[in-house]
């Protein structure tokens, strides 16, 4: 199969087990990720957020990506230590991912060592940069300068 861009949604903030977390969406050009399986994804979201008690601001991002296939993924990123990325993964739909059915709502919490796809690595250099810029490199962190600096949306993954 020829690769292809696929589609970036950014629909706001929310607040999460007391964490502040970006919120983008990766669907097809032509078919949004469903209601169903958004619902879905957020109602397990909580489950991979770590405890916000290091001193890090408890802030982060999370990416719910819906494949081309039965596919829906869900990741949780989160600052940690000041300037390291915790990611926690969960899948649905995907039986080669151990899904237990092709249930793009039915998401369990993968172990694997991964970050991201092509098409999620795009948001996650952008968080990097956006880190640093707000939060790091200033005399006093800018938490609310951070929240509105969001990657732009549209074609994502070249």
């Amino acid at each position: 199969m020829a690769f292809r861009d696929k589609d970036l949604w950014v629909p706001g903030p929310v607040t999460v087990a007391g964490r502040e977390l970006k919120r983008y969406h990766i669907d097809q050009p032509h078919r949004r990720i469903e209601p169903e399986v958004e619902k879905a994804a957020y109602d397990l979201l909580p489950r991979l957020l770590p405890a916000a008690d290091d001193g890090t601001p408890a802030a982060g991002w999370v990416v719910l990506h819906r494949g081309a296939d039965t596919g829906a993924y869900l990741l949780a990123y989160t600052w940690v230590w000041d300037n390291v990325v915790q990611v926690r993964i969960a899948a649905a739909g995907q039986p080669a991912l151990d899904c237990p059915d092709d249930d793009p709502t039915h998401f369990v919490e993968q172990h694997r060592p991964w970050v991201g796809c092509i098409w999620e690595l795009g948001v996650l250099e952008h968080e990097r940069a956006s880190w640093a810029r707000h939060v790091l490199a200033p005399e006093r962190p800018d938490l609310a300068g951070w929240r509105a600096d969001t990657r732009a949306e549209g074609p994502v993954g070249r």
